[in-house]
């Protein structure tokens, strides 16, 4: 599925709550995984394959450990580190963490701040800081309305890690597939975590990792995922309106990939392609929810021929989305 980075989240290094806990050593919590996990072998193995390897370490480890854990993670080859349930609000909180990141990029390592850490801009200043929560992810179960509010407010500030489930039973209960995959558009993250909850499709179904949550498929419109980018060259909001909806298109090289997101009731928007290259002709691969495929996700996919004059008719359903790929024919 062309992702860059696989995450090893709490757990790998013991109990999530135990202060005891040690982030140098690799002692899986029982009562996520039997274990053992072979993480050095992870890391080599990956490396072949061209994937870097996340860990998490939250904030009970992290101020004991920090200069211990950092040397040793550039070490074991690890590429970047998630910091989770750090301190937040305070001169001194702040002063720890931006230290913190400081010290990561010391050691070639990214980073990803969880829990309520706000952007304050300091990415620019050190771009291994990746990205941040401080945002009601899918986590929390938010609503089309609470997301689509978050994208005009938080978003402001900068990146955002809303964790996007997908198969998760968050999905079904709050939004849909094609509103799930329009929101790696919409929701701008250098580092998307994408699959949240979800488990890998060849690991265990019991006593493994991820339990019995839904594994990964092979749905066909996990195409979108697999070529969705993280950065991007331009932005245009061609639709907006807080808490309500929005269609967001985003260029990387010569492709476009548009996100539509929507809340309330069923809306018809009109999606002008004007942005496009003059006199070229684009394939657009287009994602929208419908009941009537026969998937796990509903979601139809379908291609046609487009150009800078074309205007492309969406459909949202009061809880729904969809996804666009534009890509320049040769």
């Amino acid at each position: 599925h062309n992702l860059q980075y696989v995450e090893f989240d709490a757990g790998w290094y013991g109990l999530e709550y135990d202060n005891a806990s040690d982030a140098t050593t690799i002692t899986v919590d029982p009562k996520r995984s039997p274990g053992p996990l072979d993480l050095h072998g992870v890391i080599r193995y990956a490396k072949t394959q061209d994937i870097g390897i996340l860990l998490y370490v939250n904030q009970r480890a992290l101020t004991r450990q920090l200069d211990d854990i950092l040397p040793l993670f550039e070490q074991w080859g690890i590429s970047g580190v998630k910091y989770g349930f750090v301190n937040v609000g305070s001169q001194e909180a702040t002063s720890w963490l931006h230290r913190a990141i400081r010290k990561a990029a010391h050691h070639h390592l990214m980073v990803d701040v969880h829990d309520e850490y706000r952007p304050t801009g300091y990415s620019r200043t050190y771009p291994n800081f990746m990205t941040q929560e401080g945002i009601r992810g899918d986590e929390t179960r938010p609503s089309n309305q609470t997301t689509l509010t978050i994208l005009f407010t938080r978003m402001l500030c900068g990146a955002g890690d809303n964790t996007i489930c997908y198969y998760d039973s968050r999905v079904a209960k709050n939004a849909s597939h094609a509103y799930q995959l329009a929101k790696a558009v919409c929701l701008y993250s250098p580092w998307q975590f994408l699959y949240w909850y979800d488990r890998p499709a060849g690991s265990p179904g019991t006593e493994g990792a991820g339990g019995e949550r839904p594994g990964i498929g092979d749905e066909p419109e996990l195409a979108f995922f697999d070529a969705v980018p993280t950065v991007w060259d331009d932005t245009k909001v061609i639709h907006g309106s807080i808490g309500e909806y929005a269609v967001i298109a985003r260029s990387s090289g010569t492709d476009w990939f548009i996100g539509s997101m929507n809340s309330g009731q069923e809306r018809t928007l009109d999606i002008p392609l004007d942005f496009l290259e003059p006199e070229k002709t684009y394939t657009a691969h287009i994602y929208s929810d419908d009941p009537s495929i026969p998937t796990r996700t509903h979601v139809r996919i379908d291609h046609r021929d487009v150009t800078a004059k074309t205007t492309l008719k969406t459909t949202l359903t009061a809880q729904g989305g969809q996804a666009i790929h534009l890509v320049l024919k040769p």
